[in-house]
């Protein structure tokens, strides 16, 4: 094991070529050039909230995916990818066709098998990511294609899945209609995305540094999802029998330049477009000092804390169970104490 990976540690323990094809499917924003009004925060030409530049994204992506030691940093993404695979084990039954949105290298194709998915259809805005993909028993085949437009006909595919992909998406609630208009009918949606209290102690570290160095913060994390949004937003797309639970991952550094470092080498730098490019030097010695002072474990690490929001919706079928009709029960709670 490298150096640099023996100074982690992640309490829930350190995670340790397929057939195929590939495909370039062209649509509105492939490659970056974005939506009409890109290159400023707000909303665009369309109306659409245009937060993040997803060229950046791209290039961020591409260069995290050409480092000779790239598959270091693939340790969060190997873990929620192994825990969305868990959710699928847990659908009893087979799907012919499954689609991996923004999947980079593959980490949820990985833990599966042939016998619980037959095809497998990876798509990322990343080509080098794409190109180095994991291996995989499942017949895999690549395309490029920006998450915020899927080049698919409706109705194409048994199960959908997405690992820390959509928390860079400008549109989440369409993005999700899409994901619901490629399902077939009684297929199932199964994703993974960072939550609104992922890497707190960083954010409070640098914004109470910038206040005292410079007398004002910027952001320098990207602005992520609350899971008491994400249920909402799951049944405004028209997906139903929802499941949305939370993880917590915590990751051991040793100091806050490991962390930004290996965030860098994700491909999860900011990309929003108010971002601020530069950090002072005197500012990114003063919020290291802060983060060790407020966070740092008796060890010297400091922890980095990753909430992961887990969502599960179907689209609709009428073989699916409905609920009662409301007031059609035959008895009351209250009845249940006089039994036995």
């Amino acid at each position: 094991m490298s150096g640099r990976l023996c100074r982690r540690l992640l309490r829930l323990g350190l995670p340790a070529s397929s057939a195929g094809g590939w495909s370039r499917l062209s649509g509105a924003g492939l490659n970056g050039t974005g939506p009409p009004g890109a290159g400023r925060s707000g909303l665009s030409g369309g109306g659409r909230m245009n937060v993040f530049s997803r060229e950046m994204k791209q290039r961020q992506k591409d260069w995290a995916a050409q480092l000779q030691d790239s598959q270091q940093y693939d340790y969060l993404r190997q873990e929620v990818g192994s825990r969305v695979a868990d959710r699928v084990y847990d659908i009893a039954r087979t799907f012919p066709l499954a689609l991996d949105i923004g999947g980079g290298r593959s980490h949820i194709a990985e833990h599966l098998s042939k016998e619980v998915v037959e095809r497998f259809c990876l798509t990322d805005v990343s080509q080098q990511s794409l190109r180095r993909r994991r291996p995989s028993e499942i017949p895999t085949h690549c395309v490029l294609a920006d998450e915020e437009f899927l080049p698919f006909k409706e109705n194409t595919f048994d199960l959908v899945v997405s690992s820390l992909a959509l928390h860079w998406i400008n549109d989440l609630p369409g993005a999700l209609r899409q994901i619901h208009q490629v399902l077939k009918p009684d297929g199932v949606f199964i994703g993974a995305m960072v939550g609104g209290e992922t890497l707190y102690e960083l954010r409070c570290s640098l914004q109470l540094a910038e206040t005292e160095r410079e007398g004002g913060f910027s952001p320098h994390i990207s602005p992520y999802t609350a899971v008491t949004d994400l249920g909402n937003l799951l049944g405004q797309a028209g997906f139903n029998m929802l499941t949305v639970d939370i993880d917590d991952i915590q990751v051991h550094y040793p100091g806050i330049m490991e962390v930004m470092t290996d965030l860098q080498g994700m491909g999860e730098s900011n990309c929003a477009w108010n971002r601020k490019s530069l950090l002072h030097r005197d500012t990114i010695l003063a919020a290291a000092a802060i983060y060790k002072e407020m966070y740092g474990s008796e060890d010297g690490s400091i922890p980095a804390t990753f909430e992961i929001l887990y969502m599960i919706g179907w689209k609709p079928h009428e073989s699916q169970a409905k609920p009662a009709k409301r007031g059609s029960a035959t008895a009351s709670f209250g009845d249940l104490s006089k039994t036995g």
